[in-house]
């Protein structure tokens, strides 16, 4: 006779794999680079190892293979609808792209650049680049990298503008439906991802807002210092773009269909493909393409190479629209598998919810609950330097804590953004921070504190626990 799905154990039985992870995420993904100078360990490997553990360990405390993998399987069938999403967002940058529609909104965004409002435009543009994208290291690379050559022209004050840039790169790539990291947090705590997003928007929306007040007074306190600057670099940007894509009005479509099916809470994949059709018909009928480049597009990512008439495609015009394709996003899809075939073994016994009311057995309020996650994001993010792990660590860890005192979950999914998600740039040791530092040429001591946005939204999200607000207490289950 088989034993229940669900067998409880004692703390420390519960806790040996658990300890196992973290012994690997603390050597593979802390020590190696930051103490050895050695290469991380890929996160794959590390939940790999993990699951293999965590098989042994239940294999030890007399569970047959097949209740093993029962378990494993189960929770890795509830993850597969959103991992095909995190692949129909590969197929919809890729469509896009050649549609257009991407280089339209980064075209026009650039051409609104004034030196008069550099601050609070370095902010909004990459806002509007990265929630059409879901990137913010693309942001960043990409129009980013054009506003600091516009603020270095101007003679503008370089940290505010990394940081504004930074901020506003982090503002899409929280929020936006494309974004990985939003998917993933979604579905480490089982929320619709269109509830999520609603969620964030409690924290990130006045956080944008109070952000963009501040540096657009912070224009009139450190006003660029405006010459007779070289903006041919930006124009030769311009002319770039305008000449690999045909800009209509209709191209705005795909976009559309999103924003109506996220409006109306349609289901999240066939809303994408939707949209994806629709940018595939648009690049047939506007674009210089051909019928093998719009497929290649969305197999493997757009390629400014497909550009045949163009004898020569600039790097930074490369660098801002190759991506894409159906297999974008495919490492942050295998790294879910693996992360839930270890978290479903640990369900057998029901490890996560064992360890998390021992540890948290203080927080029982709600106030307490939603602090806890917040701080664990925060500390997990900063230890691994990866949000995807941060989702799926602090999700599985705090899920019944939530169910039991009837706190939404999607007030969970916000939390592990709110601490995780915009708490990179903020890591001077993150990989992130890094690649910042070393692509926008301003120090990490130096931008850190005008990165409004996501310094704002530290202070927002444990303040609406606090109060309540956003919380979603009294609403219908």
């Amino acid at each position: 006779m088989s034993k229940p799905k669900h067998q409880s154990v004692s703390l420390s039985t519960a806790s040996l794999p658990v300890l196992f992870l973290l012994v690997l995420i603390i050597y593979g993904l802390v020590l190696r680079p930051y103490a050895f100078d050695q290469s991380k360990f890929p996160l794959e490997i590390v939940f790999i190892s993990a699951a293999c553990f965590a098989a042994a360990h239940l294999a030890y405390l007399g569970f047959s293979w097949d209740e093993i993998i029962e378990s494993a399987m189960g929770k890795l069938t509830k993850a597969l609808p959103t991992i095909f999403i995190l692949f129909a967002i590969g197929i919809i940058i890729g469509s896009w792209m050649i549609a257009g529609t991407i280089p339209m909104f980064v075209y026009y965004g650039i051409k609104v650049i004034s030196p008069s409002f550099i601050y609070v435009l370095a902010f909004l543009i990459p806002i509007l680049f990265s929630t059409f994208t879901g990137t913010s290291w693309g942001s960043v690379g990409t129009v980013g990298v054009v506003i600091i050559g516009v603020a270095l022209a101007v003679n503008a004050h370089m940290p505010i503008v990394a940081g504004a840039v930074i901020g506003g790169a982090y503002f899409g790539d929280k929020i936006s439906p494309l974004s990985d990291t939003t998917n993933m947090a979604a579905l480490a705590t089982d929320v619709d991802l269109y509830e999520h997003i609603q969620s964030m928007m409690y924290t990130t929306f006045p956080s944008a807002l109070i952000a963009a007040v501040l540096y657009t007074i912070m224009g009139f306190m450190y006003p660029p210092a405006i010459t007779d600057g070289d903006f041919s670099a930006v124009q030769t940007t311009l002319n770039d773009i305008q000449s690999l894509f045909n800009f209509n009005i209709l191209l705005i479509l795909p976009v559309v269909i999103v924003l109506i099916g996220s409006y109306k809470k349609a289901p999240t994949l066939p809303v994408l493909l939707t949209s994806s059709i629709a940018a595939v018909l648009l690049a047939l009928l506007f674009q210089n393409y051909t019928l093998s480049d719009i497929i290649q597009s969305v197999y493997k990512g757009f390629d400014t190479n497909m550009a045949v008439w163009q004898a020569e495609i600039p790097e930074n015009i490369s660098k801002l629209f190759n991506r894409g394709g159906l297999y974008a996003l495919s490492e942050p899809a295998i790294i879910a598998l693996f992360v839930f075939l270890y978290i479903g073994m640990l369900d057998r016994i029901n490890a996560i919810p064992t360890i998390v009311k021992k540890v948290f057995a203080f927080a029982k309020s709600r106030v307490a609950v939603i602090l806890s996650s917040l701080v664990s994001s925060a500390l997990t993010n900063a230890m691994t330097s990866n949000q995807y792990a941060t989702s799926f660590i602090v999700g599985e860890a705090f899920k019944s804590k939530y169910d039991q005192l009837k706190i939404k979950r999607k007030v969970l999914s916000r939390s592990i953004e709110d601490y995780g998600t915009m708490l990179e740039s903020l890591i001077p040791w993150s990989p992130t921070a890094l690649f910042l530092v070393t692509l926008l040429g301003v120090p990490f001591a130096e931008y850190w504190y005008w990165q409004f946005l996501s310094l704002i939204n530290l202070v927002i999200a444990p303040l609406l626990a606090i109060l309540g607000i956003g919380c979603f207490y009294h609403s219908e289950e």
